[in-house]
């Protein structure tokens, strides 16, 4: 390969928690917690006798998104271990104080907040209730002992969605945008930038992306999360532009790009999109064949795991980070569009993944957890 400012010694790379039934309670350091509880609030001694919660962002719970896919971890602990779960969904910011209010008042042992967000709503209701425990997806702003972060290394596994995008491209320009300029969003569209020059770099290619300036870490932003008009029009201004691989981040807003993708496609271009947090091809609800992959967040996973532990009375605040290494964060199969792809870039994109996970390939994000 060639000489690459992304390439470090074996060895520096992140380490974290291995994810898994027993490993979602490491703390980004990969240390495994205290036996006992950490955390401020007094967990349940039977599952049947604990209350699970969960208030969303304003994406909703049926965001076909991170929303979505945390909201299902809860459901999955109140299968596989009896609890009694309560939820709150948010239409606007407005509604996070009085909705993490609600499931405060409510009894629940763990309320899980969904987004980066709520990270101040979440805050202040962890110090009002020190009797209660909190989790809080997509943010590490938070230094309480009863409110643990889970948060991704999403770089990692955007990474190997730019370098796919760039190596399957058929018109040399690919295109991401995000719904709000912060730094679980840009993540992501760093990620995908890093793949971009990376394929380049080793390829000789000369693969544009549209959307994303890495360095000035400017770009296109809708706005929210809910305006998906906005995210059709913008994908279709990218496809005008000359994409034909377009990666939104942004939540709903991404179900617009998919309006745009299919009407593209429908008018004989050949466009794809990448979908991100949950695997599009499952659960997008439409224009799957034109997905060529998605840049997962295993949410569901570590929500379940979050919660099962404190069941068991060993809730800590030490950080999950989820990266390539742990399984917490990862790149969807191609699914339909498997055909279409390059016989050997799967083979490419395992080794780029190891690479990673060994420290030889350093993807950088200022979003990246430290």
């Amino acid at each position: 390969m060639k000489n690459s400012l992304r390439k470090i010694s074996r060895g520096t790379g992140l380490s974290a928690a291995v994810l898994g039934v027993s490993a979602l309670v490491l703390s980004g350091c990969g240390a495994p917690p205290a036996e006992d509880s950490s955390g401020g609030g007094a967990s349940a001694e039977a599952g049947t006798d604990y209350l699970g919660c969960i208030v969303s962002d304003s994406g909703g719970f049926d965001d076909r998104s991170f929303n979505q896919s945390s909201y299902e971890g809860l459901k999955k602990a109140e299968t596989d271990l009896g609890i009694q779960i309560n939820q709150a969904e948010s239409q606007a910011e407005t509604d996070f104080g009085p909705n993490v209010d609600q499931m405060v008042q409510a009894g629940c042992n763990l309320t899980v907040t969904v987004g980066f967000l709520l990270a101040d709503t979440t805050k202040a209701a962890a110090e009002a209730n020190v009797d209660s425990n909190f989790a809080i997806v997509d943010d590490n702003s938070i230094d309480l002992p009863n409110v643990k972060p889970i948060i991704y290394d999403t770089a990692q596994a955007a990474f190997l969605a730019g370098y796919a995008a760039a190596a399957t491209s058929e018109t040399g320009k690919v295109a991401t945008f995000g719904g709000v300029n912060i730094p679980t969003v840009t993540i992501f569209m760093d990620g995908f930038a890093e793949g971009v020059t990376y394929f380049n770099e080793e390829t000789g290619g000369d693969v544009q992306l549209l959307g994303w300036d890495k360095e000035s870490q400017n770009g296109t932003f809708v706005g929210n999360f809910e305006d998906a008009a906005a995210g059709k029009t913008n994908t279709q201004n990218f496809i005008n532009e000359g994409a034909d691989i377009i990666m939104p981040v942004a939540g709903p807003v991404g179900s617009g790009t998919l309006d745009a993708v299919i009407e593209a496609n429908a008018g004989g271009k050949d466009v794809k999109a990448i979908w991100v947090d949950s695997d599009g091809y499952e659960t997008a609800g439409k224009g799957e064949e034109f997905i060529l992959t998605s840049v997962m967040k295993l949410m569901g996973d570590a929500v379940e795991d979050v919660i099962s532990t404190d069941v068991e009375g060993n809730f800590d605040n030490a950080p999950y980070v989820g990266t390539l290494e742990n399984g917490g964060v990862a790149l969807a199969p191609f699914h339909d569009q498997e055909a279409n792809v390059p016989a050997d870039l799967q083979t490419t994109l395992d080794g780029l993944k190891e690479q990673i996970i060994a420290g030889d390939i350093s993807v950088e994000s200022a979003a990246s957890p430290k």
